[in-house]
């Protein structure tokens, strides 16, 4: 039976991202060598990580004075490592849900955090609207899409002061302005590469403007020096990740992947909206395109598990929802293809027939 993977992370990839990496597991740019057991200085592998970066310059529009790198510690790592390097007195974050408060917790290790708007108490189903970014702040953190509650920041925000933005489940998925950010970061396990490698996109002149001493590993200047070589990068998710970035150039970019990826989110909400049994949890203007939550009305609310073991008949996995929001929680990141989409589409239909 067909699976489709509605996983929030580590999820679906493409499935030539796979097959290549399966190849190259076996055999690395016919080096008669693993990915696995090359050395990180070979010329080969030097190779990928060079491609990669160049790709997402491309990509991305990535404009001059900017460094791609791939780290490793995921995207929580960035939650210190972006205070440490720019924190100086004050930073202004926005509070969208458990990965932003994450943040917001680790930056007040380093100085004066404000929190300018938070939809915490509404359990994090918008994306506060009406706020005021202080312009004596070293820099604005957003989330862009969060995962657990299903809402999205899809366009630039205007902000009087630089932005730092946790893009982990949906970079890839828009085009972004990145003059705007002084950093952009990613944990690859939703829309880029296999878990253990993290994208972070470093605007160089941000650096070196803190009164503090960083230490070494922690300092993206250090990795920007190096080409994020200073030590043992993530080999196999790196070259997993260079591999998804070719297969998003075939597919005409994120301009194209967007288009899709709209098209996919729109079925799906249409099919929440028109039902009588499931209804979505996030407010319709700041629904997410990737995490798309939903529940079962109060009068249906016994059949949750139900539908869970009814949808795993048909190969659906990975659809159950977070516990802060229960119900359930397809993710159809870029590799999720519109087939699998529909088959959740009949499936919900069905059961909703059948009961």
């Amino acid at each position: 039976m067909k699976k489709h993977n509605f996983y929030a992370g580590p999820s679906i990839l493409s499935e030539f991202t796979i097959n290549n990496t399966a190849e190259a597991v076996k055999n690395f740019a016919g080096t008669g060598l693993s990915i696995l057991e090359i050395s990180h200085r070979s010329k080969e592998f030097s190779a990928v990580i060079e491609e990669a970066a160049a790709l997402v310059k491309e990509l991305l529009e990535v404009p001059e004075g900017y460094h791609v790198l791939f780290l490793g510690g995921g995207a929580s790592l960035q939650f210190c490592m972006v205070p440490y390097n720019l924190l100086n007195t004050k930073a202004a974050y926005l509070d969208t849900g458990t990965w932003a408060n994450k943040a917001i917790k680790e930056a007040r290790l380093f100085g004066d955090v404000e929190v300018v708007a938070s939809s915490k108490d509404a359990n994090y189903t918008f994306i506060p609207k009406d706020y005021t970014i202080p312009t004596d702040a070293d820099y604005f953190h957003i989330t862009t899409n969060n995962t657990i509650y299903g809402t999205e920041i899809r366009k630039e925000l205007d902000s009087p002061i630089p932005m730092v933005a946790d893009m982990s489940s949906d970079i890839f998925s828009r085009p972004v302005d990145v003059s705007k950010y002084d950093i952009i970061y990613g944990g690859a396990q939703k829309n880029l590469a296999p878990a253990g490698v993290t994208l972070v996109i470093v605007k160089e002149s941000a650096m070196g403007h803190v009164n503090r001493a960083i230490p070494t590993m922690l300092d993206y200047r250090t990795h920007i020096s190096k080409g994020s070589m200073f030590n043992t990068p993530p080999v196999l998710p790196i070259y997993s990740a260079l591999q998804t970035l070719k297969w998003y150039k075939q597919m005409g970019g994120v301009r194209k992947l967007e288009e899709l990826d709209k098209a996919k989110a729109a079925a799906l909400y249409d099919a929440i909206d028109g039902s009588k049994m499931f209804v979505g949890t996030a407010v319709p203007e700041d629904r997410s395109i990737m995490n798309v939550c939903f529940v079962m009305k109060p009068e249906y609310k016994e059949l949750e598990k139900e539908f869970i073991d009814f949808a795993s008949t048909k190969g659906i996995v990975g659809i159950k929802g977070h516990r802060s929001v229960g119900g359930f929680r397809a993710s159809i990141y870029n590799a999720m293809p519109m087939e699998s989409v529909k088959v959740l589409i009949d499936a919900m239909k069905e059961f909703e027939n059948n009961h």
